[in-house]
C-alpha cells in the first residue's frame, strides 16, 4: 500500500505542477484569456475516449502494467512541454499527453484499492488514498511558488526540465508495484460490465457530483493564476493559495471514514460540495489576500470529499472483476465534464475576467450538491 501511495502522490504532483505551469506558459506566449479554457479542456480530450478502453485494459491486463504504461506518457508529456511548449500547438500535444498518462495511472490506482479493500473499509481506504493525492497536489504548487519567488511568472523551463525527471522516477515506482490478481478473474464479466453499472440506481447523480466537483478543481488550476495576475499577486502567492486548497483536501481525507461513520456518506458529500460553493463564490469578490486564503481552505475540505466518496460507492456497486470499468466510468464523466466546463468558462472569462469564471463555476457546485441530494444512502447513512 505504501507503494501505491507514493505512486499516488507523484502522479498527482506532476500533474498539478505541469497544468498551471502550462498557463504560466500560455501567459508567456500571450494568449488570450478565453484561450486558457481551451488549454485546460485539452488536458481530458484523449482520456475521455479512453477511459472506459482504459478501465476494460486493467479488469483484463492487471493494474501494474496500465500503470507502467501511463508513468512513461507522463514522462513523455514533460518533454513534450520542454521541447515544444513555445507554441500553443505544442502546449496542446504536451496537455492531452499528460491527460493520457494521468488517466492510465490513476485508473489502475483506483481499481488496485477497490480490488485489495475490504467492502467495509472502502470510505477509509479511498481517503486515504485520495489523501496522497491531494499531499501531491499541493507539492506541485509548491514547486511553482520555489521558481517563482516574488516574480509573477515563475522560471518555466526549469519547472518542465525537474518534471521530466521526476517523471522517468514514476516509471520505475510502477514497475515496483504488486498487482490484485484480479485480472484474470474479469475477462468473462468484461462484455456486460458497463451495462450492469449503466443500471445501477443512482449512478447518474454520483457521476455528476464527480464531474462537476473535478471541474472545479480544474477552474481553480487554470484561473486562480490569471485572477492573481488581474490583481497583481506574485506567483508565489497564487502557488501559496494552491498549496492551501490542497492542504485542507488532505484534511478532509484523512479524516473521511470517521465523518461518513458518524453523519452518513450522503451528508457528508451534500454538505461539503455545498459549502464548497459558498466559499469559491465568495473568492470571486475583491478580498483580502488572508481572506481569500482562508476561504480556499474551505474549498478545499468541501471538494476534497467529493472524490473519495463517490469512488467508494462505485467500487461498492461493481462486481468483483469489473472495479477498473466502473472506475473509468466515472473519470469518463469527469473527462467530459473537463471538457466542456472549462471551454465554457474560457467564453465568460472574455467577458466577466477571471473572477466570473470562478462565480459560474461555484453556482455549478451548489446545484451537484443539492442533486447529490437523492444519491442512495449506502450502507453508511
Amino acid at each position: 500500500m505504501a507503494i501505491l501511495l507514493a505512486h499516488s502522490v507523484i502522479t498527482q504532483l506532476l500533474t498539478f505542477v505541469l497544468r498551471p505551469t502550462m498557463t504560466y506558459r500560455a501567459l508567456e506566449l500571450h494568449v488570450p484569456s478565453a484561450m486558457l479554457g481551451a488549454l485546460a479542456a485539452s488536458f481530458a480530450i484523449a482520456p475521455l475516449v479512453l477511459a472506459l478502453p482504459a478501465g476494460r485494459l486493467v479488469d483484463r491486463v492487471g493494474e501494474r502494467r496500465v500503470m507502467v504504461g501511463g508513468a512513461l506518457l507522463l514522462t513523455a508529456s514533460s518533454l513534450a512541454f520542454l521541447e515544444l511548449g513555445g507554441t500553443v500547438g505544442g502546449l496542446l500535444a504536451a496537455s492531452m499527453l499528460l491527460g493520457t498518462g494521468h488517466l492510465g495511472c490513476v485508473v489502475g490506482q483506483q481499481a488496485l484499492v477497490a480490488n485489495t479493500t475490504g467492502r467495509e473499509r472502502y470510505d477509509t481506504a479511498f481517503g486515504h488514498y485520495t489523501f496522497a493525492a491531494a499531499l501531491g497536489q499541493s507539492a506541485g504548487p509548491a514547486l511553482i511558488a520555489l521558481f517563482g519567488g516574488a516574480r509573477a511568472i515563475p522560471d518555466t523551463t526549469a519547472i518542465f526540465a525537474w518534471t521530466s525527471g521526476i517523471a522517468a522516477g514514476l516509471v520505475v515506482l510502477s514497475v515496483l508495484l504488486p498487482g490484485s490478481g484480479h485480472a484474470k478473474a474479469a475477462g468473462a464479466r468484461a462484455a456486460g460490465g458497463v451495462r450492469v453499472l449503466l443500471r445501477t440506481p443512482g449512478l447518474g447523480r454520483a457521476v455528476l457530483t464527480s464531474c462537476v466537483v473535478l471541474a472545479a478543481v480544474d477552474i481553480t488550476l487554470a484561473y486562480l493564476p490569471a485572477l492573481g495576475a488581474e490583481r497583481g499577486l506574485s506567483s508565489g502567492t497564487v502557488g501559496a493559495f494552491l498549496t492551501i486548497r490542497g492542504l485542507s483536501s488532505m484534511g478532509s481525507r484523512f479524516f473521511l471514514g470517521r465523518l461518513t461513520a458518524a453523519f452518513g456518506r450522503r451528508a457528508v458529500l451534500v454538505t461539503s460540495t455545498i459549502g464548497a460553493a459558498v466559499a469559491l463564490a465568495l473568492v470571486a469578490f475583491p478580498l483580502p489576500v488572508w481572506a481569500i486564503g482562508a476561504l480556499l481552505a474551505v474549498v478545499g475540505f468541501g471538494l476534497g470529499a467529493g472524490q473519495p466518496l463517490t469512488m467508494s460507492w462505485l467500487a461498492e456497486s461493481a462486481p468483483p472483476g469489473s472495479r477498473g470499468q466502473a472506475m473509468s466510468l466515472r473519470l469518463a464523466g469527469n473527462r467530459t465534464g473537463q471538457i466542456v466546463i472549462p471551454s465554457v468558462a474560457g467564453l465568460l472569462a472574455a467577458g466577466t475576467g477571471a473572477g466570473g469564471v470562478l462565480l459560474v463555476s461555484a453556482l455549478g457546485l451548489g446545484w451537484a450538491g443539492v442533486a447529490a441530494r437523492r444519491l442512495p444512502s449506502g450502507p453508511d447513512a
